[in-house]
């Protein structure tokens, strides 16, 4: 009996420990515990207006509209290569050279053969106006003379002929020099020193980068609302962080027969140093207005509602808004109501913000910490 008193004495004890510490003070259901969110002040971005475009999507490629695909000429064997792919070249720079043993013999032989018509043509010229005077003196007949007068005329057509055969054998000795025919950048080069090269083969590719244009494509059902002179917002693959504007130069008046769809050529606004040949997509800017817009990546979106964090006597409140139109440029959002110009807005929101949560920006506190120490 001794035992079971004290233990249930020390029971007691405990018991009434335990509802000791439960009787201590509540806090009230309103009491919430308050935490300062320290910001940057690139946290935060202020509401302004903007333009809001929209129009049909564009997609093609860049294109140089100074283009030359160099083929042979005359046939020959390549004897010499000047350039490569990558190389600057000047008009009329040398580019690819073919044999010109065959080409020079022939120049020659043209050349002979126009010295010799030449002096054929002048004695039969002679001859005549020998035979017209005697003529006139009546020591001829008008069947010499005659022959006189055809003989002259076939060493004309004669020395005629020789002249252009030289023209084409200099013309042929000429075209087995290749040459650049405007200032630019070999973008192909399709042949190599040995290869014979057949009239028609093709050798070199030279292009102007500085007449880059953008070549794109649009659907036929748009095609009513685009028109010359319409702007061009568009971004080319392998330049991520840069964006190109254009005008709308030309339309092509007919679809393409496999796809349907029709080719604008738009002219860059800023010739820059681009690959010709890249992927490139965008939109026309066909209506343009005024609008406040937000980024995405400032928009929350639960289920179908969405909202932003505004801030307002240094606290973050859950602000709902309703969106509208998406400018396809930047991926913005057009914002009808719910906050306004001027408004600070958190631009990145992260889990753990809390509606109500105190904030301070970090670049103020800096400013007060000299006065502080005063």
């Amino acid at each position: 009996m001794g035992v079971t008193n004290k233990s249930f004495a020390f029971a007691a004890v405990a018991l009434a420990v335990m509802l000791s510490a439960c009787s201590g003070p509540k806090p009230e259901e309103g009491d919430v515990e308050v935490k300062v969110l320290s910001l940057m002040s690139a946290d935060l971005v202020k509401v302004a207006q903007s333009e809001l475009s929209q129009g049909p999507m564009i997609s093609g490629s860049l294109q140089p509209v100074t283009k030359a695909e160099l083929n042979a000429e005359v046939s020959g064997i390549v004897t010499k290569i000047m350039k490569d792919n990558g190389d600057s070249v000047k008009a009329g720079e040398l580019l690819v050279q073919l044999d010109q043993t065959t080409y020079r013999d022939k120049l020659m032989s043209a050349q002979e053969s126009e010295r010799s018509a030449s002096v054929t043509a002048d004695q039969a010229q002679k001859q005549l106006r020998r035979m017209q005077q005697l003529n006139k003196q009546n020591l001829v007949t008008a069947e010499i003379l005659e022959a006189a007068e055809i003989k002259a005329n076939q060493a004309s057509s004669d020395l005629a002929s020789a002249k252009a055969r030289l023209v084409e054998a200099r013309q042929q000795l000429e075209r087995t020099e290749v040459r650049a025919p405007f200032s630019g950048v070999i973008s192909a080069r399709k042949t190599s020193a040995g290869d014979t090269a057949q009239i028609g083969k093709a050798l070199m590719v030279v292009i102007d980068p500085s007449s880059m244009r953008f070549e794109g494509f649009i659907a036929a059902d748009q095609v009513g609302s685009v028109k010359v002179g319409q702007t061009v917002n568009f971004k080319v693959n392998g330049y991520p962080n840069q964006r190109f504007t254009g005008t709308i130069n030309r339309i092509n008046p007919q679809a393409n027969e496999l796809t349907r769809q029709v080719q604008v050529f738009v002219e860059l606004s800023k010739q820059d140093s681009l690959v010709a040949g890249l992927y490139a997509e965008g939109f026309i800017d066909v209506a343009s207005q005024q609008s406040v817009m937000l980024d995405a990546s400032s928009i929350v979106r639960e289920g179908d509602n969405t909202f932003v964090w505004t801030v307002a006597n240094n606290r973050l409140t859950k602000t709902p808004v309703t969106l509208g139109a998406r400018d396809p440029r930047f991926g913005t959002y057009q914002v009808i109501a719910g906050v306004k110009v001027g408004d600070d807005i958190l631009r990145h929101p992260v889990g753990g913000v809390k509606d109500g949560i105190a904030i301070t920006l970090a670049a103020e506190t800096e400013k007060q910490a000299p006065v502080a120490g005063n």
